[in-house]
């Protein structure tokens, strides 16, 4: 691995020679492959070669199996998360203990927010945002396969959320940066890196937390992090935050053998068991009339289309989910969809000023909305998010156990071939008791519903 000439020198001045060498020789060994575990769903299932020491979900493994086709990792039951990011767990544990409104500014592909979502306390909420739609797509299917119904995923800059001024408890922003940490994973991060690009950098960073500052209350908590080394977008970053928009760094509380520092905590792989990251938490102190942590406010859009309490509701939605009373059912065009109902009024908000991309649950989808001389009663085909729900009720659906073989071919969007006697109509494919997806039993095929833009596409011998 040759590193820039930059990069070299940069890295020197801030490490001294003696440890940036041991920087450059630990970026020649291969990565660490680590996993967290959704405790939602599977224990961990893989051979250990310990835990993630700051994480209690987080493993590392002996080897890097093949993700793509274990069925498992298509049901959410794990996430592969760089192990050094896993440390936003500790934080959170620290300085969240009562429910939230959470913001994760820069989320894709998903790994912070499944994390934020499995850590945050019951009753929190998360919006997950992402500016690329592409990116966004992505994120939406992990947040789905992860199976929580408190969460909303959208698309936007950090810019559009004018109208959410004093309603985030908490902001995670893991800014954009030049990907210093990732050179031994990426090696296109090493092509592409430049000391104009830290440049261009830290000052998007920073207009990106001034964009989004003010909708953080008073007291509330500001995470942010890179994955780079350099401390332009880093440690610097942090003080302009503090000085210039009002905050305190808090400690991170690291334990002394995990070779962390107190409060602005750098990551680097010949100190840690991972890539390079830099992570800081701050409590805003700008006292503006906002509110403190744990009171709730959301706003009512004046004029929102979206989202209808619909009376007609078919019963059967409500008998698909287990708890289904914490939940107000919403009418949304030909989707149906179950929105936690204490945060119902963010979530209009949302819908009526940013482009979401998915939110709680989609139910099911009719095809014949609005056409109602064409059916007595709703056409209901059931959702993807449904079925990979944790708020699903298994006994909704006649359910067909398959084995591995059967489940890739599922996964692959291939017909399957049921036994004999499942009822027709809408069944529930699982795969060690953990569901996959719907497949419609027309009697002599199962037509395959597994989204097609989530399809296994290669072969065993490309991975």
């Amino acid at each position: 691995m040759t590193l820039p000439p930059d990069f070299q020198r940069t890295m020197t001045n801030y490490l001294g020679k003696e440890e940036y060498a041991q920087l450059a020789e630990a970026l020649t060994l291969p990565a660490p492959t680590s996993i967290r575990i959704n405790g939602k769903k599977a224990p961990l299932l893989f051979p250990q070669e310990g835990k993630v020491l700051w994480c209690e979900d987080g493993y590392y493994l002996k080897e890097r199996p093949s993700f793509t086709f274990d069925p498992l990792f298509h049901a959410g039951c794990y996430y592969v998360q760089e192990a050094s990011s896993m440390f936003l767990s500790h934080i959170l544990k620290q300085y969240v203990n009562e429910p939230v409104v959470a913001l994760d500014l820069c989320a894709a592909p998903g790994g912070k927010s499944t994390l934020a979502l499995s850590q945050l306390p019951e009753g929190s909420l998360l919006i997950a945002n992402e500016v690329v739609r592409q990116r966004a797509n992505i994120l939406a299917e992990n947040l789905m396969k992860w199976g929580n119904p408190n969460c909303i995923v959208t698309n936007n800059y950090a810019e559009d959320f004018q109208a959410f001024s004093n309603t985030f408890d908490l902001i995670i922003c893991d800014a954009p940066c030049s990907g210093e940490g990732m050179f031994r994973k990426d090696p296109d991060s090493i092509k592409e890196w430049s000391l104009d690009n830290v440049e261009v950098c830290w000052r998007r960073q920073r207009d990106i937390v001034q964009d989004i500052w003010h909708t953080l209350k008073e007291g509330g908590l500001f995470i942010y992090s890179t994955c780079t080394y350099n401390p332009l977008e880093d440690e610097e970053n942090v003080e302009w935050i503090t000085k210039t928009l009002g905050a305190e760094v808090l400690s991170c509380h690291p334990l002394p053998e995990w070779g962390l520092s107190e409060k602005n905590t750098h990551f680097f792989p010949h100190r840690t068991k991972g890539e390079g990251f830099f992570i800081s938490v701050m409590r805003k102190t700008a006292d503006n009339g906002q509110q403190t942590m744990g009171e709730r406010r959301h706003k009512k859009s004046k004029d929102d289309k979206r989202g209808k309490q619909s009376p007609k509701i078919p019963k059967e939605l409500r008998d698909w989910l287990i708890e289904n009373q914490n939940f107000t059912f919403l009418e949304e065009g030909e989707v149906f969809r179950a929105f936690p109902t204490v945060h119902l009024d963010l979530y209009k908000q949302a819908a009526h000023t940013l482009k979401v991309v998915h939110a709680g649950i989609e139910l099911a989808t009719n095809p014949l909305a609005g056409r109602p001389s064409q059916a007595k009663s709703p056409t209901l085909r059931p959702c993807h998010s449904l079925a990979l729900s944790n708020s699903l009720n298994h006994e909704a659906f006649p359910i067909v156990e398959v084995d591995e073989q059967q489940a890739i071919a599922y996964l692959r969007t291939e017909a399957l071939q049921l036994p004999s006697g499942t009822p027709t109509g809408y069944v529930l494919i699982t795969y060690q008791g953990h569901p996959l997806g719907f497949v419609k039993n027309i009697g002599n095929r199962a037509n395959n519903l597994y989204p097609s833009e989530w399809r296994i596409r290669k072969m065993k011998s490309e991975e």
